[in-house]
């Protein structure tokens, strides 16, 4: 009985033990890969940010259980992610108009602004044609005048660089004339640098930089999620390290994809390969950066879109 009793406590060591290196609790393993892939205080490490939505609690989304304008549920997502590494969320924002949005981003940057982190807009384009430059020009100032600006209440979370906010735009009916929106946002105090998705010819003069978002390579979506978006990521790399220099570049990271719970799906997937597509993504840019020419931004794509399976909040799925 001795023997019998002290075999199976070794098995349950070795199991124990077996399971730590294999990282079992999936929080361990976000600390880790983040960990691993950029490592604290090393010399030219980009800045991490996560690109977050705002929307959780509201009807038409997915009921994931909370709120994004819970104040308590809020602050505990800014420490989960600065214990991450994390120094700033880069959010989902469609003007003044949607209020319910436009509100849960009110409340996160100024709980920002209390615990030393960071938030930026990511402004989704107007979809109407018609409108989109007018928009633009009206939304963005509201932002200013409410988020950015020298009266800003929780002006200090907003995210900058070289002293310029950075304000993040997403693409929908591509007829903004943003030059004519960089021109009536000349007379900010600091004029903001304007990030486009992708790498765009077109806008290279009414865009001061680009950030990577998920996406597979030239061969498009594969049914099986095989195409983990290596391709996309180094056609991104080469060319914002090299013909764009100049320009402000925003590297991605990503877990995977999955848009069948969203109700905009295109059956779009990417397989999430126990944690490996996480771990790649995170690393890729050194092929392209370094010390000497250091990647300024690396953007989590992302912390909880859960309607599009991207979300690192709660793991970033193992096998």
């Amino acid at each position: 009985m001795l023997s019998v009793h002290r075999n199976a406590l070794l098995c349950l060591a070795a199991l124990t033990s077996l399971l730590s290196l294999l990282g079992c609790s999936e929080r361990s393993q976000r600390f880790r890969t983040l960990a691993q892939a950029l490592p604290a205080n090393a010399q030219g490490q980009p800045q991490v940010l996560a690109a977050y939505q705002g929307w959780f609690g509201k009807q038409n989304h997915l009921q994931v259980g909370y709120s994004s304008q819970d104040p308590v549920m809020l602050q505990q997502q800014i420490d989960k992610a600065k214990n991450l590494g994390i120094a700033g969320f880069v959010v989902n924002w469609y003007g003044e108009a949607s209020r319910f949005e436009d509100h849960s981003y009110a409340v996160l940057q100024q709980l920002a602004s209390q615990n030393n982190f960071h938030t930026a807009l990511l402004y989704d384009e107007s979809d109407d044609p018609t409108r989109a430059t007018e928009d633009a020009i009206r939304e963005l100032q509201y932002a200013y005048d409410h988020y950015i600006g020298p009266n800003a209440p929780a002006r200090s979370a907003y995210l900058t660089y070289q002293g310029r906010p950075m304000i993040f735009v997403f693409p929908k009916s591509g007829k903004t004339d943003w030059k004519q929106v960089r021109d009536a946002l000349s007379n900010w105090e600091s004029p903001p640098l304007l990030l486009y998705k992708d790498v765009n010819t077109r806008q290279l003069n009414n865009f001061d930089g680009f950030y990577a978002w998920v996406h597979p390579g030239s061969a498009g979506w594969q049914p099986d999620g095989s195409d983990w978006g290596r391709q996309y990521l180094d056609n991104f790399y080469a060319k914002m390290s090299s013909q764009y220099a100049d320009k402000v570049a925003v590297g991605a990271a990503w877990p995977g994809f999955n848009d069948s719970r969203a109700s905009w799906s295109q059956n779009r997937y990417m397989n999430a390969r126990c944690g490996k597509t996480f771990e790649d993504s995170l690393r890729l840019f050194r092929r392209y950066f370094n010390d000497a020419h250091p990647l300024p931004f690396l953007m989590i794509d992302t912390w909880n879109d859960y309607e599009e399976g991207t979300a690192i909040e709660k793991g970033t799925g193992q096998c």
